[in-house]
């Protein structure tokens, strides 16, 4: 009955004022709903580098929904790395736009500089992460909460000619390092220094460095105590000119001294020529070359070698073939290298390493990590051998036919898509490992 009156009233309304009247279920508009965490934006960040902090990310990164796996992700961001003239990084973002966002990317770049903390370079990768998110977040509910907000840069007060480079692109840096390491029957302590100087352009690249490293381990066994001595020492320089999107040239010296290589002094000097299949500008993402270098090496030996030699000059050639991708569905980097001595062509060396990093399918990866030589150009090894002293303890290199490394892994991570959560509790550590009874 008080439905009939309500339609009764309304239509007298209608009749009197001329408004038609509207109907009872729309009189009332209900109340938009809150969007929910649950409809932010579904992100999968893939760094490995050092600078990525994951953690920091989660955290400050908070208007988005972490994923472990790119399938269940709307976004992936590949961060890919280089390193610059100055010593510093470039890091490369790559938004690649999955499900409803198929077909959006975009790339971004950040430049860290040298002498940056990790603090400093986290926070900065974090907002770059965020302003190349931005564009997604608009086309999904939690958009209307963003607030953009704008750091007025400062005026500018020096003079543009003074703000030219007067180091015309070129850097150095020195270093020192320190390690020590002991206990009641053993002792070791390691010191290396380095210093180095770069130029690098789009047209040239010059790298020179100079290295040195002291090595002393102390053994006590019984009465007797065992000494470990090892002096390595080194310098290389490298002038390469880009000839064009593909093609490099270039001539690389080196100078060695090694207590382990029975080497008193090595140096070798080889032009060298690469081809690029892919263009340079895209490196960041895939590569594949071809360098082939043609060279000379003086050697001066500390001891008298097994072909009765105390110095001699031998030319040789070598050929590298390298495949790095880094791609979605992870990385590769590979490298297949052979090389001979131009006087007897059975003096000869291969070597194959290989470091790979495959998401197979959801959750699934793959990883390798190795290095296979087939060795036969040890021209440099001592005629009287190897005592059993220098043998146990490492202190020259040995005759060998091969050298090998490598490691597998395969992981499995399945549950929770989401990686938001940071709980820091119970994560310190003194580096050592407490046993209990």
């Amino acid at each position: 009955m008080s439905i009939m009156k309500a339609s009764l009233a309304l239509l007298l309304f209608a009749l009197f004022t001329g408004v038609p009247p509207l109907p009872i279920s729309a009189q009332e508009t209900p109340p938009a709903a809150e969007p929910r965490q649950e409809d932010a934006l579904r992100v999968f960040l893939d760094c490995s580098d050092f600078s990525c902090d994951m953690t920091f990310f989660r955290t400050e990164i908070n208007f988005i929904n972490h994923v472990r796996d790119r399938q269940d992700a709307d976004v992936h961001v590949l961060i890919t790395t280089q390193r610059t003239g100055a010593g510093g990084t470039e890091y490369t973002l790559n938004f690649i736009g999955l499900r409803n966002f198929r077909g959006t990317e975009d790339v971004l770049r950040y430049l860290s500089q040298p002498a940056e903390s990790e603090d400093r370079v986290r926070r900065g990768l974090a907002s770059t992460v965020t302003r190349g998110l931005v564009r997604y977040i608009n086309q999904t509910p939690l958009a209307s909460r963003l607030q953009i907000t704008y750091a007025a840069p400062r005026q500018q007060t020096v003079p543009q000619a003074a703000a030219q480079d007067r180091w015309n692109y070129w850097t150095f840096r020195t270093g020192i390092n320190g390690f020590f390491n002991g206990e009641q029957a053993f002792g070791s302590k390691n010191f290396s220094g380095s210093l180095a100087a770069n130029r690098i352009t789009e047209d040239w690249k010059i790298t020179t460095s100079v290295n040195s490293r002291y090595s002393e381990s102390r053994f006590d066994i019984g009465d007797r105590t065992v000494t470990n001595l090892q002096r390595n020492h080194g310098a290389n320089a490298l002038v390469a000119r880009s000839l064009n999107g593909h093609l490099s040239a270039g001539v690389r010296g080196t100078a060695t001294s090694s207590t382990f290589l029975n080497q008193a002094l090595a140096l070798r000097l080889a032009p060298a020529v690469e081809y690029n299949i892919f263009p340079y500008a895209e490196s960041t993402r895939r590569q594949l070359t071809f360098q082939y270098s043609l060279g000379a090496t003086a050697f001066d030996y500390r001891e008298e070698t097994i072909f009765g030699q105390t110095a001699e000059t031998l030319m040789d050639h070598r050929l590298i073939t390298s495949l790095s991708l880094k791609q979605p569905w992870g990385s590769i980097n590979t490298a297949l290298e052979g090389g001979h001595y131009l006087h007897d062509f059975s003096k000869q060396r291969g070597t194959l390493f290989t470091n790979v990093d495959l998401r197979i399918f959801r959750g699934f990866a793959l990883q390798t990590f190795g290095n296979v030589e087939l060795i036969r150009d040890q021209i440099h090894l001592p005629r009287r051998g190897a005592s059993e002293e220098e043998i146990l303890l490492r202190q020259r290199q040995l005759a060998t036919s091969y050298r090998y490394w490598g490691s597998v892994g395969l992981s499995y991570t399945f549950g929770s898509p989401f990686a938001n959560i940071v709980n820091p509790r119970f994560s310190g550590s003194s580096g050592g490992v407490v046993f209990t009874n």
